[in-house]
């Protein structure tokens, strides 16, 4: 039911930023976590920050915190992932997934079980 379209991902240099932005399709975006994971090739798919529906809480796998910011306009159903300072091991496909039960958990989910839908993705490259 609810479809996730990622963009802005491209082609950086170190040190440089870049934002990706998740639309959401639907009319309850405001009763969702939502997350961004990425996966890089050969790897497994790795959670890299999450967001609370009304966007008040937010948390970040470590090797982002200080570099990536989550933040969602819910009059937009849209989550952002502001990344600066990038790295090549940033290198990935980003994706995006909601988490429409998280009003029967008591924390941001970090877990792939815990999403129910998911984007399709876009790619991050930074090269060095």
């Amino acid at each position: 039911q609810v479809q996730l379209v990622e963009s802005g991902g491209g082609l950086v240099q170190a040190g440089g930023s870049l934002r990706l932005s998740c639309a959401a399709s639907g009319r309850t975006f405001s009763t969702y976590a939502m997350g961004w994971f990425r996966q890089a090739p050969g790897k497994e798919r790795e959670f890299v920050a999450a967001i609370s529906k009304s966007g008040g809480s937010t948390v970040y796998v470590d090797s982002v915190k200080g570099r990536f910011t989550i933040s969602r306009d819910n009059a937009k159903n849209t989550v952002y992932l502001q990344m600066n300072s990038l790295k090549p091991e940033d290198t990935a496909v980003y994706l995006c997934a909601a988490d429409l039960f998280n009003g029967g958990r008591h924390y941001l989910p970090r877990n792939i079980d815990d999403y129910d839908y998911w984007g399709q993705g876009t790619q991050v490259t930074v090269s060095s």
